[in-house]
């Protein structure tokens, strides 16, 4: 029997859910499409989150390619975190899946 390699038995897509299907994940991905996000801004509009799920979250964003983590060295010192250009690729499947999700809430069952 021939083995079937990593690569050939994951979807794209399949990766792409996965990587956007954390808790706050797409919280922080629907913010960021406005601007540059701050931590302690995240920690106040993501509703129910502490700083340990943010910050894992966050990082996972980064690693994965779809932030860009860029530390502002003005006084006071902060970091900030925008939309990698492999971020900004996924807008419109973003978009579609919100348009699927108030589509799918609107609809009425028989």
């Amino acid at each position: 029997m021939e083995k079937i390699q990593k690569s050939e038995r994951v979807c794209p897509a399949e990766e792409v859910l996965k990587i956007l299907s954390g808790k706050w994940k797409p919280q922080i991905f629907k913010l960021a499409l406005a601007g540059p996000l701050r931590f302690n801004s995240l920690l106040r509009q993501v509703e129910g989150t502490n700083k340990q799920s943010l910050a894992t979250s966050l990082k996972e964003l980064v690693d994965e390619g779809y932030l860009d983590k860029m530390v502002i060295k003005a006084k006071p010192l902060h970091i900030e975190y925008t939309l990698s250009a492999k971020g900004k690729t996924l807008i419109p499947v973003f978009m579609q899946l919100e348009g699927l999700n108030s589509i799918s809430s609107n609809s009425t069952v028989a």
